[in-house]
């Protein structure tokens, strides 16, 4: 199980429910080349860009008002979230892009096609890095830190991440910034990444560290989570895009 405990939320005692919406990024120039990307900046492909103009089409029938959109500092993420905010008519929203929503980091297999590290180190070593929570990726020598986090302090460039570290990073910005928002009543849209959206789940599902391997996230399908006052999941949906 995770090492974060499922937070109980108390609010008041009214039957409050809250939308919390969860959409990994279209497809990347790395997805249609079949590389590891992690925290490299690439963009979406046009057929990504399609992609997220389809999710936000699918979206905005639902017709949800958000208070606020929360991506990743990566191009490919905010490019998704922008093309969703025009498709739902909500441009205006405050947008919050955090490093703590990236990608996992690949370490040194970055710009690795992952059919060629299947031969390198063999499929079943290639699953467990992929699909694994704790299995780290070969480290890199020395963190790689470009302009975007300059003004961060330089530990927070990780070497390589299991998911499990994904998740360690990602939960302090879900208790500060997403679920005090959802206990106001706030419906919340996250545009960010398949390895980190996963950790989220995770974490929300309770979901063991043997069953995580399991979760899937498609790029550019909405997830819908119906919460209750305590943020506890009353319904969960995925919208099929075409």
């Amino acid at each position: 199980m995770s090492d974060f405990p499922k937070m109980v939320y108390w609010k008041n005692m009214e039957a409050v429910m809250v939308k919390l919406v969860l959409i990994r990024h279209g497809e990347s120039a790395a997805n249609f080349s079949n590389t590891y990307t992690g925290w490299s900046d690439v963009p979406l492909t046009p057929l990504g860009v399609h992609q997220a103009h389809d999710a936000g089409q699918a979206l905005a029938k639902l017709a949800l008002p958000f208070s606020h959109v929360h991506t990743s500092v990566l191009k490919r993420a905010i490019q998704t979230a922008y093309v969703v905010q025009d498709e739902i008519g909500q441009n205006w929203l405050p947008i919050t892009k955090s490093w703590r929503l990236n990608e996992r980091h690949y370490g040194a297999l970055r710009g690795l096609n992952k059919d060629k590290t299947r031969e390198l180190f063999g499929k079943a070593q290639v699953a467990r890095w992929r699909r694994g929570f704790c299995a780290r990726p070969p480290l890199l020598a020395q963190p790689r830190r470009s302009r975007a986090y300059q003004s961060f302090p330089v530990t927070i460039i990780p070497r390589g991440e299991s998911l499990k570290d994904a998740e360690r990073r990602l939960i302090p910005y879900w208790l500060d910034e997403i679920a005090p928002r959802l206990l106001a009543g706030e419906n919340q849209l996250v545009v960010a990444h398949g390895s980190t959206l996963r950790a989220l789940i995770k974490y929300l599902e309770q979901i063991s560290d043997t069953g995580i391997d399991r979760v899937e996230v498609a790029n550019a399908q909405p997830i819908i989570y119906t919460l209750d006052a305590q943020l506890n999941i009353l319904a969960k949906d995925i919208l099929t895009v075409s």
